[in-house]
């Protein structure tokens, strides 16, 4: 039966329970109907008993042992109908879990039920064809009609329109693209047709990652259930206790089935998982991507909180201050780093493209490109090696000194030939972001990037950070986040960018404020921010104290009412059919404040 849903397990068990009634009350065939039920009770005992040993192996320990102990217990005392009713409130309660898991896991599944599948390409005679998402190449046009799902990450070359991208920020307001503005995968077109070129395959595109993300976050099981299994160790010592010490004052084995049969392990097998998915659910509501429950229980418990700068801290919303040449026009100097950032995601890169754009300077061909991760750009460009980035990097033998604000360096085969300064905006929401996450309990905020100490300094001041490491390659900040004491632990850091995403998969739970950050960073995230609001980290840290909160809440409350309810046994007063019934009221109170996680006030 181990290959059935639970569904078919209950219509079985229901179906047979059916079939003994008739036996026994209308064709008065009792020992048969005994039969039948001890039989059928048996195999099922038999295959749980096998299942708990393969849980104990994988290095659980199993909460199916009451549940064993009350079908073995009843049978041999003829209980057999307590037996039925047990196992029919087993499979009812597994089957009131995956309906409660789905209910919960709503707001997730709608990414996948809007996959986009096809993109209509525009070939070379000028003709379109509707081809296949995963055969589309970096380059290719496409159009995307009015209505349609935009396919993959892109950017307009003809036409504009507005476009509802509320499946991946959350945000409901329709967004104005105009030409050489990003479209992402997933998002809803709105009145106008556009012609789009291509910027990422199918596979790398947003909502692909976004899809990916969700079916890890199906299909990955919850930290938290193992929590609930050690609830299981006291709890199944005191119900043997308890259901033996009836037994022997009373010198009746009855008491020890009645005290067995309202011990229900449900509330730990189905409470916390289902409280888990629904926490998980009202996150995705708030526009955060949650890949597992052991997620869930970190950040609600973390110490430590550590933050890039750039794109994280601040707003994203640089903008070009001054330009300084050495040895050439501005507009040459533009066109050179704008075409060799034109492919990258990081802040700095899209505010110089947007910038020279606006210039009205085209971008020159690139024939070869690099990112040195947490350095720069090289690239070839009419026959010259291009270098965009730090000092270091770009001209590691010029005497001139980093300049105090945010600036990239250029040059041409090794001579440096000038440098672009940006100002940078701290985001409006980053202060009462930090204030927030210290009055949850983070209790250490400190910042770890690649930008200049005077810089940081200034910028971590402004929102309240206490501790700064600037001047940092990527193996500069996980020697930094290695280094935190077991007492600063969990840990969570956030970052967007190429660079931060060897961070993001060394601490506890890495997070990526993935609207407009790379797919390496999302990819190596716990959590994916998909709206670029800063204050969803403290959202998701508050949804996941709350979601803890409902777990255990749901579990001991379970535990509470079962104790009582054996208490109330060992005296005799519940026969242990009527016991057997008490359980599905057990685990329907269990489940029903388990999914209390699923709703808050947020709309």
């Amino acid at each position: 039966m181990s290959r059935l849903s639970h569904k078919q397990k209950l219509y079985i068990i229901v179906g047979i329970a059916a079939v003994a009634v008739v036996l026994q009350y209308l064709l008065h065939l009792k020992l048969y109907a005994q039969i039948l039920v001890t039989s059928v009770g048996a195999i099922i005992a038999l295959s749980m008993f096998k299942e708990m040993v393969h849980t104990l192996r994988s290095g659980k320990y199993g909460v199916d042992l009451l549940a064993i102990l009350a079908v073995v217990a009843t049978l041999s005392v003829g209980e057999y109908w307590a037996s039925m009713v047990i196992l029919i409130m087993l499979t009812g309660g597994d089957t009131l879990e995956d309906y409660a898991s789905h209910k919960a896991n709503t707001e997730l599944k709608a990414l996948l039920d809007n996959s986009p599948q096809i993109a209509h390409k525009i070939m070379d005679d000028g003709d379109i064809d509707d081809v296949s998402v995963n055969d589309v190449k970096v380059g290719d046009k496409i159009v995307v009609k009015p209505g349609e799902i935009v396919p993959v990450d892109s950017f307009i070359i003809k036409g504009s329109g507005l476009f509802d991208e509320s499946s991946l920020t959350g945000e409901s307001k329709p967004v104005e693209k105009n030409l050489r503005d990003n479209v992402m995968s997933g998002s809803l077109n709105g009145d106008n047709s556009v012609t789009l070129q291509v910027s990422k395959l199918a596979k790398d595109s947003q909502y692909q990652q976004l899809v990916k993300l969700v079916k890890e976050a199906e299909s990955t099981p919850a930290h938290f259930v193992r929590m609930a299994d050690r609830y299981a160790v006291p709890f199944t010592l005191a119900a043997i206790l308890i259901s033996l010490a009836a037994w022997f004052f009373s010198g009746d084995p009855h008491r020890l089935a009645e005290v067995l049969v309202v011990a229900s392990p449900c509330p730990l097998i189905l409470a916390a998982p289902v409280a888990m998915v629904s926490g998980m659910s009202r996150a995705s509501r708030n526009g955060i991507v949650v890949k597992t429950g052991d997620v869930l229980e970190k950040l609600a418990t973390a110490k430590t909180g550590a933050f890039d700068k750039t794109g994280t801290i601040t707003s994203g919303q640089l903008t070009v201050q001054d330009v300084v040449t050495t040895s050439m026009k501005v507009e040459e100097l533009l066109q050179l780093a704008a075409s060799a950032e034109q492919e990258s995601s990081h802040i700095l890169a899209r505010s110089l493209v947007a910038y020279t754009d606006n210039q009205n300077i085209d971008l020159a061909p690139v024939s070869s490109l690099e990112e040195k991760t947490g350095k720069g750009i090289e690239a070839t460009i009419n026959h010259k090696n291009v270098k965009v980035g730090k000092l270091k990097f770009v001209a590691p033998n010029s005497e001139m000194k980093p300049l105090a604000t945010t600036t990239i360096y250029v040059s041409v085969d090794d001579e440096l030939c000038g440098y672009v300064t940006f100002t940078d905006h701290v985001r409006p929401e980053a202060k009462e972001t930090m204030n927030t996450l210290k009055a949850l309990g983070v209790k250490k905020l400190m910042m770890l990037t690649g930008d200049q100490e005077k810089i940081a300094q200034r910028v971590a001041k402004e929102v309240g950070i206490d501790e700064v490491k600037a001047d940092l390659l990527p193996q500069d900040k996980i020697t930094a986040l290695q280094n935190i004491p077991k007492s600063g632990h969990p840990t969570f850091m956030v970052g967007d960018g190429v660079n931060d995403a060897p961070s993001l998969a060394t601490v506890d739970v890495g997070i990526a404020m993935g609207a407009h950050g790379s797919t390496a960073a999302s990819e190596s995230a716990d959590v994916v921010i998909l709206k670029d609001d800063l204050s969803r980290v403290s959202k998701a840290v508050t949804i996941s104290r709350d979601t803890i909160k409902v777990a255990r809440q749901s579990v001991l409350l379970g535990i509470a009412i079962c104790t009582a309810l054996m208490l109330i046994a060992s005296t005799g007063i519940i026969p242990a059919f009527i016991g057997a019934m008490f359980q599905e009221v057990v685990d329907t109170v269990s489940i029903l404040w388990a999914l209390k996680a699923r709703y808050s006030h947020e709309q």
